[in-house]
């Protein structure tokens, strides 16, 4: 006998219907899974044979083919568990089969046939809702999970006897009812006041937070760069519900949103270690997964000790730096994963940390200092719009008893700078400032003779890049409108030049690679 029950997978961050065919024929008693199934679903098995037989039900003693169609595609995961032992009782007649095609199954099946939470349900559900699918029967866990996709009948269940049973109409799965709880609890804010003095980088905090630039803080050990890079996100606008659903997609891929909650409503925070390799960082792996630079997708991916990271691993930054995305591509054909995200970095000025200290004298020679800045190649700290000095905390802002501005009143500052950059690029759809690109720059970045003849100067004086050229005129962009100005002055263009630490260097001999 056959039977076609409907499960779904995901391709990347693309979810797609998989049709699940069984057929019992005459032999000797064997279970095969064809379809180009991972190792996860060929040792359904035994998991989809043990489920049966505890649940009360006859499993076949027949020659049993199971093919997820399409065939051309790779499937992984134990989301078939479900699709796979229903299609096996409906062709076996122990359950009606003119109900099942109706419903999408997703589910893993334990031993003793309860139902376990699978991950992707998310990015599942919404290419359910976008093909027209609209019932979707899964393990209890994920059910709020698929709620956050509009116009989904979303039916959970705790074990595959309460699947059959609704079948069977012996005793129907009630439809599950939306949760008004949000995720709340994977990342934390924490306020910028806590953080002593560092009045400069403070400011240039602000800045790349109200134009979505790349930062890189470098200061000696102890002068609160990590702190800093903490706190960004806490001065960073909200996500909007576009953003929210796209990231939770991302988390639910990787298996890290929590169970009975909405989206997550705040920004991601990455600090991966810097033992990271490259696949960790982007993405990869036999079955690609997203990496560090999907997770810190439409948030901060903060690399701390950044000359500590491989070279190979800040090379494969690079691409998805400039185009907002990765593409892992694989001899089955590739996978693209959002990846427009904040890059914060902090390094140390040399290797023992204390080059330019004013209390600790440097230990390093001029070619330990030139080797250890070399770690960071020159197109990669090109792409970085802001390189400031995070110099020694005096003893005095310690004891300070007055604290800093609250992450709060930074933010109203950084939302209305954003505002504005909104209403100026929403005719080039843009939405802030570090998004434009060159011919953005000559439509919406105008500068006077004054700020003109001070850009050549620094561009002739510190040997700028044609990229770091024309990341000064965005930063400069970004600090007018914190002053809630239409016009770039030369006031503007002249702080946006002193946040180019690395690029002064070269004036010191403190030349990058120049590859």
């Amino acid at each position: 006998m056959m039977a076609r029950v409907f499960s779904a997978a995901l391709y990347g961050l693309n979810g797609y219907r998989v049709e699940v065919e069984v057929d019992i024929s005459n032999g000797l008693p064997s279970f095969t899974v064809v379809g180009l199934p991972d190792v996860a679903i060929r040792e359904a098995r035994e998991r989809v044979r043990s489920a049966i037989k505890n649940a009360g039900l006859d499993f076949p003693l027949a020659r049993i083919t199971v093919n997820l169609a399409p065939a051309d595609i790779p499937k992984e995961g134990p989301a078939f568990d479900l699709p796979i032992a229903v299609g096996l009782l409906a062709a076996s007649g122990q359950i009606p089969g003119d109900e099942v095609g109706h419903f999408t199954l997703i589910g893993e099946l334990s031993l003793e046939g309860w139902l376990r939470s699978v991950r992707g349900v998310l990015p599942i559900a919404v290419a359910m809702e976008r093909s027209g699918q609209r019932l979707v029967i899964l393990p209890e866990p994920n059910a709020q999970e698929a709620l956050n996709v509009a116009n989904l009948g979303v039916f959970p269940a705790q074990s595959l006897g309460q699947v059959v049973a609704h079948f069977r109409r012996e005793k129907r799965l009630l439809p599950a009812a939306p949760s008004p709880v949000k995720v709340r609890d994977i990342f934390s804010w924490e306020d910028l006041a806590d953080v002593k003095g560092q009045r400069g980088a403070k400011r240039a905090l602000e800045v790349a937070a109200a134009g979505g630039h790349n930062l890189l803080m470098i200061g000696p050990p102890g002068s609160g760069k990590s702190m800093l890079a903490r706190r960004l996100p806490g001065i960073l606008p909200p996500l909007t519900p576009a953003e929210a659903l796209e990231v939770s997609m991302i988390y639910s891929l990787a298996g890290l949103l929590p169970p009975g909650g909405g989206l997550l409503d705040r920004r991601p925070f990455r600090a991966p270690h810097h033992s990271a390799s490259p696949p960790a960082m982007v993405g990869g792996g036999a079955v690609p997964r997203p990496g560090e630079v999907s997770l810190a997708h439409h948030g901060v991916l903060f690399l701390d000790e950044l000359p500590e990271f491989s070279r190979k691993t800040l090379e494969a930054l690079r691409q998805p730096l400039e185009d907002g995305q990765v593409t892992i591509v694989r001899a089955r054909g590739g996978l693209t994963y959002p990846a427009n995200f904040m890059l914060v970095g902090s390094m140390n000025p040399c290797q023992c940390g204390f080059y330019g200290d004013p209390v600790r004298e440097c230990t390093c020679s001029l070619k330990q200092i030139r080797d250890y800045r070399n770690r960071l190649s020159g197109p990669l700290a090109d792409r970085f719009d802001l390189q400031v000095e995070v110099p020694r905390l005096l003893y005095n802002d310690l004891e300070n008893p007055t604290s800093g501005e609250p992450s709060e009143k930074v933010l109203a500052r950084v939302m209305s700078a954003r505002e504005r950059q909104l209403a100026r690029l929403a005719q080039a759809r843009l939405f802030y400032n570090a998004q434009m690109r060159t011919p953005h720059l000559r439509q919406f970045v105008r500068l006077d003779r004054a700020s003109r003849s001070l850009l050549k100067a620094a561009f002739e004086r510190l040997g700028l890049s044609a990229r770091a050229h024309d990341r000064v005129l965005k930063v400069a962009r970004t600090i007018a409108d914190l002053a809630e100005q239409e016009n770039i002055t030369e006031e503007h263009v002249a702080e946006a030049i002193q946040y180019r630490s690395l690029d002064r260097g070269l004036e010191r001999g403190l030349k990058l690679s120049p590859e």
